[in-house]
């Protein structure tokens, strides 16, 4: 009996040893350390923190075969707070199966300074793309990803890039905010953003489908068409832009489900979009 035991014991060492040789390699970094390679405990701690005004910080999912594509995850919460799980980490290992080096975005929250996001996604892009080599990643085959008011971060950064080196390559929007138009934006998302009383130019400016070029990167967006929080014309004007601009892209509108689902099980068409942005990860890009 004593034998069978520790053969049995033993059989599970080896077992649990090759899981654990199989699993994600997590890293997680700084935005702006002097230092981003330099991952000690105590930045974890810092990364980790919910505190969402200051150190921001990139966690990179790598697959154990990485197909070379990457996906930057922007969480959503109305620039008031991020939602880290469902709309963060909780699709890593999703995104890992496919092969997808997967990295979730802890940005920080605007505090009036209207900039501030756009320049954490810019650094996070900069950064998977220095350490592309490392992380197994085609530095051609990097996109950014958003939901609710995380999709008008992603959005702004396809459409507000200040260089080649900070251009995604695709984007995917999760029920995205798009404009700052009163009429029909999300209010809270646009004035933790831009204040109370924004001009109407620098309402403009982060109304994203005013900002589309043939130079936008390729778009899969999807929404539930009884979203109450976030307008369907957000995404409908945007997908139009992109359309009126040469710009490949793919919209999924379903029937019900309203606003914020991101990866969680109660939403009842998530093998669907799985399915579909799936393909769409597989033929477009």
């Amino acid at each position: 009996m004593i034998d069978i035991r520790r053969t049995l014991l033993t059989a599970l060492g080896v077992l649990c040893a090759g899981l654990s040789s199989v699993a994600q390699e997590k890293v997680e970094m700084l935005l702006w350390d002097k230092n981003p390679a330099d991952t000690s405990s105590v930045k974890f701690e810092a990364i980790r923190a919910s505190d969402f005004t200051r150190d921001p910080a990139i966690t990179v999912y790598i697959p154990q075969n990485p197909n070379g594509k990457a996906i930057i995850m922007c969480p959503g919460g109305g620039y008031g707070w991020l939602a880290m799980g469902h709309e963060g980490h909780d699709m890593a290992q999703w995104f890992n199966n496919q092969g997808i080096t997967y990295v979730v975005l802890k940005y920080r929250l605007p505090q009036g300074d209207f900039n501030i996001p756009l320049k954490d996604a810019e650094q996070a892009i900069r950064l998977v793309r220095m350490n592309s080599a490392k992380w197994g990643i085609d530095s051609s085959k990097v996109g950014i990803m958003g939901a609710s008011a995380g999709g008008h971060l992603a959005s702004t950064l396809a459409t507000h890039y200040s260089s080649k080196e900070t251009r995604p390559d695709f984007q995917v929007l999760f029920y995205p905010v798009i404009t700052m138009d009163p009429a029909y934006t999300h209010g809270g998302s646009r004035e933790n953003l831009l204040g109370s009383s924004p001009s109407k130019e620098l309402q403009d400016r982060f109304s994203n489908e005013l900002q589309v070029t043939p130079d936008t990167p390729k778009a899969f967006i999807m929404l539930s068409s009884d979203d109450g929080a976030v307008p369907v014309k957000n995404s409908i004007n945007y997908y139009s832009a992109l359309l009126g601009n040469n710009v490949r892209a793919s919209m999924h509108a379903y029937p019900d489900g309203g606003h914020g689902w991101g990866y969680g099980d109660g939403f009842r068409y998530k093998s669907q979009w799985m399915e579909e942005l799936e393909k769409w990860l597989r033929e477009e890009i």
